[in-house]
């Protein structure tokens, strides 16, 4: 019986941690994910990155970690958070150099036009980008047709801020969001909008008009998919990204009285959730508090048999 109990108790404790502390394997030593934590869900959460002083450390060990291995990867990394930090000159003369050391790599083409686009300077930016699409249709999940399409809309202006001009696609007017793309194409739009939009909110803050509006397009083909309290998170994340039309406002409104429900494609992706990861930390902890109600009561079971 005894036996049982702590078997019971290590492995409800081997839960609760695992489910509060999130455990994970931690990735290669080159990847540039080292700098900062992504919440996985289908809503696009805004990346968490290692406070200034520790990025500023960690660009120079990539450096120094490219000169003891000479692995691009490395300055690669630096040259990401160089630009994160905000040092866009420097950040380029970084990716000039990999490309003079290797030239063709996607990750160099499509940092440099990143790079290029946070100093201001968007005709640049087009160019390496299309490089980047040259060097691998397949990067960022197909999706650097809607970067630069940004880049064009920045370039005319913010009156050319549009689905159509950013996607290609439009919703329309009405209550509920309309689309005549098939489930498929809906499922491809959503994957590359959502890299688009989860890039651009690493490096730039609130308000801006294009993410807003990328936003609500994202939140429109998440509530085509049938994910609507995901799609008013993603709604309200456009609203706080000041995207300002009434037609935001009538689609926040869809789903109050559906809250409660979940169907069974909902159930499927409550795992992403915040709400699921809220629930699961609540068992857990209930879970903690029963495996020691257990050994409460039996705790002198537990004194005789240390005698």
């Amino acid at each position: 019986m005894m036996n049982k109990l702590v078997f019971i108790f290590t492995l409800l404790s081997i839960l609760q941690v695992r489910f509060i502390c999130g455990v994970k394997d931690g990735p290669p030593p080159s990847s540039k994910d080292l700098a900062y934590e992504d919440i996985t869900s289908e809503v696009p959460y805004e990346r968490q990155f290692l406070d200034k002083e520790k990025l500023e450390i960690y660009q120079h060990t990539q450096r120094y970690e490219y000169h003891r291995t000479k692995d691009l990867d490395f300055l690669s990394n630096r040259g990401y958070i160089l630009i994160v930090l905000g040092k866009y000159s420097e950040a380029i003369k970084q990716l000039k150099e990999i490309e003079s050391i290797q030239s063709g790599r996607y990750s160099t083409y499509s940092n440099m036009g990143t790079a290029f686009e946070m100093a201001g300077n968007n005709t640049e930016a087009i160019q390496w980008i299309e490089k980047a699409l040259k060097a691998d249709p397949k990067g960022r999940l197909s999706s650097e047709w809607i970067h630069i399409n940004i880049l064009k809309t920045h370039i005319k202006g913010d009156r050319y801020i549009s689905s159509m001009n950013l996607i290609g696609q439009d919703f329309g007017n009405e209550e509920s969001p309309k689309s005549s793309l098939t489930p498929n194409e809906l499922k491809t739009l959503k994957m590359q909008l959502y890299d688009q939009v989860k890039e651009r909110m690493a490096l730039v803050k609130p308000k801006d008009k294009i993410i807003a509006q990328l936003l609500f397009d994202l939140g429109n083909v998440t509530f085509l998919e049938g994910k609507k309290k995901d799609a008013m998170e993603e709604y309200q994340m456009a609203k706080k990204y000041g995207f300002d039309d009434p037609i935001l406002n009538k689609r926040l409104y869809l789903y109050p009285s559906d809250l409660l429900k979940v169907d069974e494609k909902e159930a499927i992706h409550a795992a992403d959730t915040k709400e699921f990861r809220e629930i699961v930390i609540g068992v857990s902890l209930a879970a903690l508090l029963l495996s020691g109600l257990i050994i409460f009561i039996f705790r002198k079971k537990v004194i005789l048999m240390l005698k």
